[in-house]
């Protein structure tokens, strides 16, 4: 993986502080799924906000996370950094997207998410690898996320 360990220093660079999750990032172990987690409030209270509005905030975090998550790799010296988690941010935030509010359908879409976006099925670890950069770092998770909503749609679809 890498020898490149971020710590809270790095966190003072604004850039850092916000591809790290705040810091959520800087987790030892399963960092991505720390950062998911700083999404869940967010995600929870963007539920009473109309689709479009919240679509607008997942579509303009993808754009800020493409330059963001670049220059944080950049800085850092490592492509796609474990501890830079604002995609997995964005990631589920998409995919919360399709879902009713409710906590078992928070916790369905955390754990599809998370599912994918650890798995990587084709083509989103192709993705990440053949595209680099800040747009490889957020459209592998944005792949994720439409797995996971993907599932979640047809749950709701079959047994509605």
């Amino acid at each position: 993986m890498t020898d490149v360990r971020p710590t809270l220093a790095t966190l003072k660079d604004p850039v850092h502080l916000l591809a790290l999750g705040l810091g959520t990032g800087l987790a030892r172990v399963g960092p991505g799924t720390a950062g998911t987690l700083l999404a869940v409030l967010p995600a929870w209270l963007m539920t009473q906000w109309p689709w479009m509005v919240r679509a607008g905030i997942v579509g303009t975090t993808f754009v800020i996370g493409v330059w963001l998550c670049g220059e944080s790799a950049r800085r850092l010296g490592v492509h796609d950094h474990p501890a830079i988690v604002w995609d997995e941010i964005v990631g589920f935030l998409a995919v919360c997207l399709v879902i009713p509010p409710g906590i078992l359908w928070f916790v369905a879409a955390f754990g599809l998410f998370r599912l994918f976006d650890i798995v990587k099925p084709w083509p989103i670890r192709d993705l990440d690898h053949s595209l680099g950069g800040g747009i490889g770092i957020m459209l592998d998770d944005l792949v994720a996320a439409g797995y996971g909503a993907a599932c979640l749609l047809l749950y709701q679809y079959f047994f509605p």
